[in-house]
C-alpha cells in the first residue's frame, strides 16, 4: 500500500451536499490571498473546516434485538418527558425525548435510529435559536419523521440551529430504512431529537457524546443490551 493510498483511506470521504460550498470558500480564498496575503491563508483554513464539516465517515451499526442508535454525532443535551409535535401525529401524551446537540464541528450527516416503515414526514418552518435551547424544538424550523418498527413508532425530528439554514432530507413516505442508514444532513450547526414509544428507556446521560449510527441511546426495557452482530454503512 502506498502513503497516498494510506491517506486516502484514513480520510472520510465528503458527501455530495457539501462540495458547492467547499469550492465557493475555496474560491472565496484564492480571491482574499489576491486582496492581501494573510486573508488567504484565513480563508484556506475555512476551507479545509467547510471539507471537514461535510464528511460522511462509515459507521459500524450494532444490529441487537431492540437496540435504538443514535442518529446524529454530538452531545446528549436534554432527556425529558414532552409531547411531541404535533404534525408527527404520534401522541397527545409526554414521551421521552433524547436531545442530542451537534456543533459545527460534529458531522452533521443524521441516520436512522431503528429500522422501519416511514409512517409520516412533516416540515414546519421556524426560527434559528439557539438549538441547546428547550424552546426550540417547539420554536425552530424542523423536519420531523415518524419511524413504524412494528414494534412501537419513534419519532426522529431534524432541528435547525442558530445558523443552520437549510435541513435536507433524503426520505420519503412509505419508504422502508435500515438502522444507521443516511436520512439526511442540517447545515450548519443544530440538533436532532429522537421521541421514544411507551416501555424504551433511555441508556445514555446528559453530556455523554454520541456517534450517529454506533452508540446505542436506548433499548425496550428489558431488553439485552449487549450487541450481537456489526454492519459497515
Amino acid at each position: 500500500m502506498t502513503i497516498v493510498s494510506s491517506i486516502r483511506q484514513g480520510l472520510a470521504p465528503i458527501h455530495r451536499e457539501g462540495w458547492k460550498f467547499i469550492a465557493a470558500f475555496a474560491v472565496a480564498a484564492l480571491l482574499l490571498s489576491w486582496v492581501w496575503s494573510p486573508l488567504g491563508w484565513v480563508g484556506a483554513i475555512l476551507t479545509a473546516w467547510c471539507a471537514y464539516f461535510f464528511r460522511d465517515p462509515k459507521r459500524t451499526v450494532p444490529e441487537g434485538e431492540g437496540l435504538v442508535v443514535s442518529p446524529a454525532d454530538g452531545r446528549v443535551s436534554m432527556i425529558a418527558a414532552v409531547i411531541p409535535p404535533a404534525e408527527l401525529g404520534l401522541s397527545n401524551e409526554p414521551l421521552t425525548r433524547i436531545s442530542i446537540f451537534m456543533n459545527v464541528f460534529d458531522c452533521h450527516v443524521n441516520r436512522a435510529p431503528v429500522t422501519g416503515r416511514i409512517d409520516n414526514i412533516a416540515y414546519r418552518p421556524g426560527l434559528f435559536l439557539n438549538a441547546e435551547l428547550d424552546k426550540a424544538s417547539d420554536d425552530n424550523e424542523r423536519n420531523g419523521l415518524v419511524i413504524d418498527t412494528g414494534a412501537g413508532r419513534y419519532g426522529v425530528v431534524q432541528i435547525a440551529g442558530l445558523i443552520a439554514r437549510r435541513i435536507v432530507g433524503w426520505v420519503r413516505t412509505g419508504q422502508t430504512i435500515g438502522q444507521g442508514e443516511r436520512f439526511g444532513l442540517i447545515r450548519f450547526g443544530s440538533r436532532v431529537d429522537v421521541y421514544l414509544p411507551e416501555g424504551v428507556i433511555p441508556l445514555v446521560g446528559v453530556g455523554q457524546r454520541a456517534v450517529a449510527g454506533e452508540t446505542v441511546i436506548a433499548t425496550p426495557l428489558g431488553t439485552e443490551v449487549a450487541p450481537r452482530r456489526y454492519r459497515a454503512i
